[in-house]
């Protein structure tokens, strides 16, 4: 029975693929997408969603580059969560990499991802 429960819960060192709404596949580990509270809910294996089993997610009406920018964010995120400084976190490295044309539509995003 114990073995069961094991199989059951999530490794955060397992690899879940996320698929934009244009096609483009992203992999990363479960650790960085349970950054975001919609994929971890989506993702939990007590949920009973098909992401669960598939071990895919699909972030529907967002672009490629949208879901690139949110993982490159929840990967960037799930790196500095335990620092104990918030002036250790190099935010002004990671702003400087998102195109100004797609601030409005990632802030969407991200608040959709519960960023």
């Amino acid at each position: 029975m114990a073995e069961q429960d094991t199989q059951m819960q999530a490794n955060p060192e397992d690899w879940i693929r996320v698929v934009s709404d244009d096609g483009y596949s992203f992999l990363i580990k479960r650790k960085v997408a349970n950054m975001s509270g919609t994929m971890k809910s989506s993702l939990d294996t007590s949920s009973g969603f098909s992401e669960a089993e598939t071990k895919t997610y699909h972030a529907h009406d967002h672009r490629g580059i949208i879901v690139q920018k949110l993982l490159e964010y929840q990967a960037f995120k799930s790196y500095y969560v335990n620092d104990a400084t918030k002036d250790e976190v190099p935010v002004n490295e990671f702003m400087e990499r998102i195109p100004p044309e797609i601030v409005l539509e990632l802030l969407l995003a991200g608040d959709y991802q519960e960023l």
